[in-house]
């Protein structure tokens, strides 16, 4: 919408570029609608016959009023404009979309306005609005042609009482086709059969229509012109001058207003104002917003809105060609300061409905046949597609869909600008979010599109009134504010209110409204032309509140655009791999509500664009919509020093609705510039003398070229070319010739660009197939940029330099990439589709396939029974659990299982975040498409999966994201139940691999634990079913010890989730019982998670090393020394591993909380902070086995304690500091505490408990003191001891110290039983 404006040569300063007529020709007499055959020629194709023999013959089921003929360009002045060649095709489908139509004296023949608009391919706009009134037939070629296709209609009709049997596949284009076909048939008022035609009696009536192509959106001031034309054709008496001198007027002297300026200029019997906003103001926009408000209701025009900013497909349907066109300007209007980037086309033509097909986001306007339902109309792909329904008021929404921030309070007010302009807000139905057919049994009447339209439009609307919460308005605004002025009571508590400066909004709203009403007509203003300023003000105010919205949401932008290159070439130049926009810094600055909306947001080509001319506005000037929003913030900044409400998600209203509607009123009441009269041409004397009822046929040597001396036409070009010569030396400077510069930003803004609009004007078969081309180019470009994205996201900055993987990523930005990659598979699915089944083109698809497999698989079992040994997962604890078979069918029917997806759309999703997050995402979709008879089935020959080299490509694409770890699946799917395996091994050299106690097992995870399960006897292996635990931390093993071999040595136990595949190791290497090691008969295992190794595809076996990676064998004691208590790390090594313990804890918080994975294992796994302490307390030990019995940690703590205890009773510790006694008291507490616990945890296990529970109460660096200055002290351990060297321990005192900033919580599982 903005670049449209600077159209170059004098373009940039005529209102009009040219006045056209379409119509009938009647040299070539009626003509079949050519689009028509090249119709048939697609469905010949769609259905698999040959097109080119595909019938060409007429339509004679159908009434000839009802056909469609060919509509030509019958004149156009002038015949062509350099600056902005005619596109005559385009025009001409454009000015009669469903091309000529024929009426009789019985038909209604009310004139029609409609205005198109036509995007070039570098974005530019061109606008054409079109005045359609029906003339009498006067050539008797075109009477007695159709006076025989009605003979022959009707002899077919007669015959054709069998049905026909060539019946069609009934797909997506039958059904839209039949929704276009017969769009607003006539209403028949006599009796006579519907639709038939006597040249004997009936008059026969042809469409004709006037245009005016412009380069700016002037509505208003086009509509005027052209109905005052047709009234002068109409009117009784001749107009005032002949019709040349008013056409020539409007394309040749008078100019567009310039920027912040008014103008008034002659139609043939009224004057026409318009004005244009000022360069600091929003751009033009002349369609009436309230017009589309009331159409949709507030709230379901801000859901489409919001799908508009997120770039969903969005599908306008109505019968009016108007009414499309309003709510697409008016939606693309709403963006500012961002633009639409991709296919855009508000009118679609009968014979580009195959652009429905296109995989990439759109705008588009459909059509709709009076009376025709919207359950008849089967669209290509729909699992992202927004469907409004403009004549019922109702929207469907697509799944898993955001809010846009503040929603609720963003309706109110809007709701309040309608109101006090006096329009209800209170139509359109609630919005809809799309279920697919049978997914929700007990769905009210009105939730599927099924219900026949008036039904559902009462049911909305009575939902509507019901539902307070959608910010829509109730009421007869006239009627309530009669109630409050009558009342009394009422008025004096107003009158109060008043003084003690407290406002009635609401009443305040509606009296304003009423006030702009009643004062129509006044200040010697016609009914029209206060009509027109009241649209034009409520259009700003409108306006102003959704741009001070993003104004208030971007405030800071700038501070987050990154700014790396030092011109303009090696900018375009490396586009494509520079990082422009601190996302992730944006995102953690916004408050907390806002994040689900700007996270998708931000990811969208709109934003993208916003941003690359921001950047490239420090070389060239700024692009005219990003200017105003620059002032705008700046402004704000004055005004406002935003620091406090900088995290504040609360509601700021727009503060300038008052004077921006004072802006437009004050230039339309003084007007600044009056163009030239229109006045008598040198004309050729009787030609196109006046007939009323026909438009005549215009002189065309007076309109082809306009006057000499036109003193504005000759200041603009002039300006114009000092621009270009201006323009050409920076371009030169820049050393870049200007086709290349295009080449690279068309490039630079990637995607849908070049593909942004469908070519009207040439739709030969080849056309159409090189559009399908491009699709498949832009797919797969769009797959690379996003799985790059993906993994440049996932590794993180930090990660790719230090060369391992912590991620950088948060939850939230994750969840957008992995939906929108959800959303890429389903366009690349829905691309060149047969026929559709169901909302989802990728699980049709694969129902398809599961059918096949099982069928064959049952052909399998029935020729051999010999049983089918499947494909096998190699991994490295094959030893102890059975591999998990690799198989698209198994993951299917685990999402078919899951009872909480309810929709194809959903378990499409959840499938794609299983397959990714186990690493199989390109492996299955091969799979699936290694079936070429079913994708032959399925897809027409154009499809993106019939391209054999990109799908290649496209899968290669998807292998690369093996490369990282994602836990998409089970952190979104938390409440589904989920199977698991658990398998004990023990170290069978050393003790029984059986036990004749009772053995239990507990497996907890970060979403929760199974609860205590008993082992049955002399099994070590089990399968249970719980809720999803997320990601596993730790496992409680245990047994009773009873029976004669209660003794137990285990070496690990093995966890695996047996739907994601992801299995966890629980290294152990002790003995659980009483009288072996330390006595310990439960303990709690630390999981690490187990890379699958030797995976089929290399692809598979690359992984983010995991986050807490350990060297698995090296247990915390090595079972072969137990004596010499295994290895002996120096006091260095010791003093490392504190520091480095701590200092993983810091780093863990300092994460944001979605990522930080478990704290448990930093506490008590490999390298933990209790390993570390485990080892300093070690050194220097005395542990030498007296009397074959071991001594433990522990034991030096505990005789340490019942030294401070006897000590306490003897009085020694009175004369301590009273903290000091404090704090030997609280060791005390902990350490009885920990004795009295029921579990049976072990000595070691004891001295883990205290650690953490020393860290969670941060009392660890008082109780280190007390221990050290124990006597017990100098009879356990040796004088070399790092216990004994004073410096050593005050420097780890404070080196602990470092953890009270920080909340520790501890797992249930390590302080289950302890009571303080």
């Amino acid at each position: 919408m903005s670049g449209s404006f600077s159209v170059s040569g004098s373009a940039s300063c005529r209102f009009a570029h040219y006045f056209v007529v379409c119509g009938i020709d009647t040299e070539t007499g009626l003509e079949p609608d050519e689009l028509a055959a090249l119709y048939q020629w697609l469905e010949a194709d769609r259905q698999g016959r040959d097109p080119d023999t595909a019938a060409t013959g007429e339509n004679l089921e159908q009434s000839p009023l009802k056909r469609t003929f060919k509509s030509k360009v019958l004149a156009r002045y002038p015949e062509n404009l350099e600056w902005n060649p005619f596109d005559q095709d385009a025009v001409n489908m454009l000015c009669m979309p469903k091309g000529l139509s024929f009426r009789t004296q019985a038909d209604q023949r009310t004139p029609q306005f409609h205005s198109f608009i036509i995007t070039r391919e570098d974005g530019s706009r061109t606008y054409g609005f079109v005045h359609t009134f029906y003339e009498e037939v006067t050539s008797p070629q075109i009477c007695s042609a159709m006076q025989t296709l009605y003979q022959m209609h009707n002899a077919e009709s007669t015959s054709a009482n069998t049905p026909s049997s060539s019946s069609s596949s009934s797909s997506s284009m039958d059904s839209l086709a039949s929704s276009l076909d017969e769009a607003d048939s006539p209403t028949s008022s006599s009796t006579r059969r519907a639709g038939s035609y006597d040249s004997s009696r009936d008059t026969l009536y042809v469409s004709k229509a006037l245009c005016l192509i412009t380069p700016m959106p002037f509505m208003h001031a086009c509509r005027s012109f052209l109905s005052q034309m047709h009234r002068a054709v109409t009117a009784t008496t001749a107009p005032p001058l002949p019709l040349e001198s008013y056409v020539h007027n409007i394309l040749y002297e008078v100019p567009l207003p310039a920027p912040g300026r008014s103008l008034k200029f002659h139609g043939v019997y009224e004057p026409i104002v318009c004005q244009r906003p000022g360069l600091g103001e929003l751009q033009l926009a002349d369609f009436p917003l309230a017009e589309a408000f009331s159409l949709l209701g507030v709230e379901n025009l801000v859901q489409v809105f919001t799908c508009t900013l997120l770039e969903m497909q969005i599908l306008l349907y109505s019968h009016d060609y108007q009414r499309l066109m309003t709510v697409a300007e008016g939606i693309t209007t709403l963006l500012f300061p961002f633009q639409w980037q991709h296919v855009y086309v508000p009118i679609l033509p009968a014979s580009l409905l195959h652009f429905l097909d296109a995989p990439v986001p759109y705008l588009m306007g459909l059509q709709s046949k009076e009376g025709t339902d919207r359950s008849t109309l089967e669209l290509p792909q729909e699992a992202n597609l927004c469907f409004v329904d403009i004549d019922n008021h109702y929207i469907e929404l697509p799944e898993d869909f955001p809010n846009f921030p503040n929603k609720t309070e963003f309706i109110q007010e809007l709701s309040e600008v309608l109101l006090s302009h006096g329009i209800s807000a209170n139509t359109g139905a609630p919005p809809r979010t799309r279920t697919s057919p049978g997914s929700a049994p007990g769905s009210a009447p009105g939730s599927t599109p099924s219900t026949p339209g008036r039904e559902r439009k009462t049911v909305a609307l009575r939902q509507l009134e019901d539902d307070g919460r959608n910010g829509n308005l109730a009421g007869e605004e006239l009627a309530v504010l009669e109630l409050l002025q009558g009342n009394a009571t009422l008025e004096r508590l107003q009158a109060l209110t008043k003084r003690t400066g407290v406002t009635v909004a609401r009443v305040d709203a509606l009296r304003a409204g009423v006030k702009a009403q009643v004062t129509e007509g006044q200040g010697g203003r016609t009914a029209a032309e206060e009509e027109e300023l009241r649209n034009a003000k409520l259009n700003v105010q409108l306006r102003e509140v959704f741009a001070s919205r993003f104004t208030t949401m971007f405030a800071d932008y700038e501070a987050f655009v990154i700014q790396s290159a030092p011109d303009l070439e090696s900018w375009l130049t490396n586009r494509e791999q520079m990082h422009n926009f601190d996302k992730a810094s944006f995102l953690s600055d916004q408050p907390e509500p806002y994040l689900p909306f700007l996270s998708h947001f931000i990811e969208t080509q709109m934003f993208a664009t916003f941003i690359d001319n921001k950047i490239m506005s420090q070389w060239e000037d700024k692009e005219p919509l990003l200017r105003v929003f620059d002032a705008r913030i700046d402004k704000a900044r004055l005004y406002n020093v935003r620091a406090p409400s900088l995290r504040s998600s609360s509601y700021q209203r727009c503060t300038i609705l008052k004077e921006s509607a004072q802006t437009i009123e004050q230039r339309l009441m003084k007007i600044d510039h009056t163009a030239i009269h229109p006045h008598l041409l040198d004309m050729k004397i009787g030609q196109g003398k006046y007939e009323q009822g026909f438009f005549p046929k215009l002189q065309a040597d007076v309109l082809n070229t306009g006057p000499a001396n036109n003193k504005w036409s000759h200041r603009t070009a002039t300006a114009q070319r000092r621009k270009e010569r201006h323009h050409r030396h920076q371009t030169e400077h820049l050393g870049l010739d200007n086709d290349l510069k295009e080449k690279y930003m068309q490039e630079a803004r990637s995607l849908g660009k070049n593909l942004r609009q469908p070519k009207l004007s040439d739709l030969s078969p080849a056309v159409i197939a090189q559009t399908n081309w491009k699709f498949v180019e832009g797919l797969l470009k769009e797959c690379r940029m996003k799985t790059k994205r993906m993994l440049v996201e996932k590794m993180g900055r930090e990660a790719v330099e230090l060369g391992h993987g912590e991620a950088t990523i948060t939850g939230l930005e994750e969840n957008t990439l992995i939906a929108s990659l959800c959303d890429l598979l389903e366009r690349i699915w829905s691309h060149g589709l047969q026929v559709k089944q169901g909302k989802s083109a990728l699980w049709s698809h694969m129902l398809h396939y599961q059918a096949r497999e099982e069928k064959l698989e049952q052909q399998q079992q029935a020729e051999s029974p010999v049983s089918h040994i499947p494909e096998r997962r190699k991994s490295d604890c094959s030893m102890a659990l059975p591999s998990l078979r690799v198989s698209l069918i198994q993951d299917m029917r685990h999402i078919q299982s899951m009872s909480e997806i309810k929709t194809d759309v959903g378990r499409a999703r959840a499938w794609i975040r299983l397959s990714l997050e186990k690493k199989l995402l390109s492996q299955h979709l091969k799979q699936l498409l290694s079936r070429q008879a079913l994708t032959k089935k399925l897809y027409k020959r154009y499809a993106f999966l019939r391209c054999e080299e990109e799908k290649e490509q496209f899968l290669f694409h998807l292998l690369s994201l093996n490369t990282v770890d994602y836990f998409c699946f089970t952190s979104v799917f938390t409440t589904i139940m989920i199977p698991y395996r658990v398998v004990i091994i023990p170290i069978k050299k050393l003790s029984n691999a059986m036990t004749t106690s009772n053995p239990w097992v507990c497996v907890s995870g970060e979403l929760g634990d199974s609860g205590i399960m008993q082992i049955p006897k002399n099994v070590l292996e089990m399968a249970f079913d719980c809720q999803n635990l997320g990601k596993m931390t730790t496992v409680q093993l245990g047994h009773d010890n009873a029976g004669l071999l209660a003794k137990w040595l285990v070496d690990c136990v093995m966890v695996r989730n047996e739907i994601t595949g992801h299995t966890y190791k629980f290294p152990c290497g002790r003995w659980l019982g009483k009288g072996v090691d330390d006595g310990s008969l439960e303990r709690v295992l630390i999981g690490e998670p187990v890379l699958p190794s030797g995976e089929e595809d290399s692809g598979r076996a690359c992984h983010t090393p995991p986050l807490q990676r350990s060297p698995s064998q090296i247990r915390r004691i090595s079972i072969t020394s137990l004596s010499g208590r295994g290895y002996k790390p120096t006091s260095a090594q010791i003093q490392e591993a504190i520091g480095e313990a701590v200092n993983n804890i810091i780093k863990h918080f300092h994460k944001p909380e979605k990522e930080r994975g478990s704290l448990t294992v930093l506490l008590c796994g490999e390298s933990s902070l209790v390993s570390a302490l485990e080892q300093f307390f070690r050194h220097g030990f005395k542990s030498a086995r007296l009397f074959q019995k071991t001594v433990f940690v522990w034991d030096f703590v505990e005789k340490a304690v019942a030294y401070m205890e006897s000590a306490d009773q003897m009085g020694d510790l009175q004369e301590t500091a009273e903290p000091l006694g404090r704090t030997c008291q609280s060791l005390c507490h902990y350490i009885n505490a920990i004795n009295s616990n029921p579990r049976n945890i072990g000595k070691d296990g004891k001295f883990q408990l205290l650690v953490c529970l020393g860290a969670r109460d941060r009392l660890l660096p008082q109780w280190l003191p007390l221990l050290v200055e124990c006597p017990v002290i100098q009879r356990m351990y040796e004088d070399t001891a790092l216990l004994r060297d004073r410096a050593t321990v005050s420097a780890h005192i404070e080196v602990l110290e470092t953890l009270h900033d920080f909340p520790i919580t501890l797992e249930a599982s390590i302080v289950k039983g302890i009571i303080l």
